[in-house]
């Protein structure tokens, strides 16, 4: 993927690494269309970056999407890039005496259902593009899942596996298909609590190593910083049982702790 003379379309980009990659991309001279949910996050996105275009779209609602992605279309009738970074994270007790499924719902809606729905509606536009570009945001946990988001580590398990499977079918086409996974980093994705982790990393250093990645090997396939790699690298190691249980164990000594 270029980084530079492209017409981007992000999901949740009113917060989080969806905000600083849209403000990136945008001081690198790319046309930037945020959509999100919440109006005033994307109003004052508006006040930090002008020139980056803003609409209100509820992602998880199949008929807003489609109505929301002729209109992007029609406005915006070169747009080639496309980023699946909206999501959400929640922890859940599997040993509750009532599961709240509505959580689980929302998570597979939000994570995975609504990448998958505009990566099918877009999908021929962005194939009669010259070039093209689906980045899919997983994460670090969808190779060793986090314990207590059972529903978030398993949405993104499938989206890996959802890109693996649209690159594929996407060979020989004008349309890369890129997997950015991150690693635990400074947002609000769980809270202000995660935003102010000091062992978290730093959204902004985050913002830069993957850029340099992607300058340096325009056609990456997994865009893995190297603070996720030891999680990316577990899943085929010969000890990976091992790593997910001391991993998890360091999880809830730190929660215990705090």
């Amino acid at each position: 993927m270029q980084l530079s003379d492209n017409t981007m379309l992000i999901t949740g980009g009113a917060s989080g690494i969806g905000r600083a990659l849209a403000e990136a991309f945008h001081m690198r001279g790319n046309t930037v269309i945020v959509i999100g949910r919440r109006a005033e996050a994307l109003e004052e996105l508006r006040t930090r970056a002008p020139g980056i275009h803003t609409r209100v779209l509820d992602i998880t609602d199949r008929q807003a999407v489609e109505g929301g992605v002729e209109r992007v279309l029609h406005e915006f009738p070169s747009l080639n890039v496309l980023v699946n970074n909206a999501g959400i994270m929640q922890a859940e007790d599997l040993l509750a005496p009532r599961i709240d499924l509505s959580v689980q719902e929302a998570t597979i809606a939000t994570n995975l259902l609504a990448p998958m729905r505009l990566t099918a509606l877009l999908l021929a536009h962005l194939r009669r593009q010259q070039r093209a570009a689906i980045v899919n945001v997983s994460s670090g946990l969808a190779f060793v899942p986090r314990a207590d988001t059972p529903s978030y580590s398993a949405s993104k398990a499938a989206l890996h596996s959802y890109s693996e499977s649209l690159r594929f079918q996407l060979r020989g086409t004008s349309v890369q298909v890129h997997e950015l996974v991150p690693p635990y980093v400074q947002t609000a994705l769980m809270g202000e609590r995660q935003a102010a982790d000091p062992t978290a990393m730093p959204l902004q250093a985050f913002i830069y190593e993957t850029l340099l990645l992607l300058e340096s090997d325009p056609d990456i396939e997994e865009v893995c910083v190297k603070r996720v790699l030891p999680l990316r690298n577990a899943a085929g190691s010969s000890d990976y049982r091992g790593f997910f249980r001391d991993f998890n164990e360091r999880l809830q000594a730190a929660r215990v702790t705090n």
